[in-house]
């Protein structure tokens, strides 16, 4: 059965192409960012891996880990390491997992038989550092993600943890933001300021800019 929403995301150990790795202690107080790939040396792998790779300074910058899985082993991983890097244009300095008995894929729903039988889907999944699940991201086999989509969600996954806001549709980093109906228009506008009201329960605010 698939994780939900505001799930403890399972702890596991798995051999990596960084040795053997607990997840618990890998995460430690930061926020993480596991995504599973179908398999080494296919083309929209090797091009996500790539991207992942040559933008990991972002995810750093948010205090969060990247994490990469399939069902290949670690010598695979390392052989083809080599292709992501030339195709990216970085070194992949993130661990990617070997799960070559689907322990994880199938721990975290990442495995959908009825999709394909041999390989896991491309799934995101986005953990905070009290190891709940946040957001799930499932995709095809055939279909690439989009990483500024997954830095966009995880900007406003960090943005209304810490305000009561929300992020309307179309949002981006630094765009006005919702605030939450539970403010009254008294208290919300000694908080964020003027407020912009569109219906009783729809009022923008400006973002913060720290």
């Amino acid at each position: 059965m698939s994780l939900q929403l505001g799930e403890t995301a399972p702890d596991f150990t798995l051999d990596s192409t960084q040795g053997s790795l607990h997840f618990n202690a890998y995460a430690r107080d930061h926020w993480v960012v596991l995504f599973s790939h179908p398999k080494d040396f296919t083309p929209i792998c090797t091009t996500e891996l790539g991207a992942f790779a040559r933008r990991k300074a972002e995810f750093d910058k948010r205090g969060t880990k990247l994490l990469g899985l399939s069902v290949d082993p670690v010598e695979e991983h390392k052989k083809w390491a080599r292709d992501v890097a030339d195709v990216g244009g970085a070194e992949v300095t993130y661990p990617i997992l070997a799960d070559p008995d689907l322990e994880v894929a199938k721990l975290y729903g990442m495995f959908h038989p009825k999709a394909d039988p041999k390989v896991t889907v491309r799934s995101v999944f986005f953990i905070d550092p009290q190891r709940k699940v946040r957001t799930i991201l499932t995709y095809p086999p055939s279909v690439g993600r989009s990483v500024d989509e997954i830095l966009r969600t995880l900007d406003a996954l960090q943005l209304t943890d810490r305000l009561p806001v929300a992020t309307p549709v179309e949002w981006q980093p630094g765009d006005d933001i919702v605030v939450s109906p539970k403010l009254a228009d008294a208290d919300a506008e000694k908080q964020f300021g003027k407020l912009r009201k569109v219906k009783p329960y729809l009022r923008y605010t400006e973002a913060p800019t720290a």
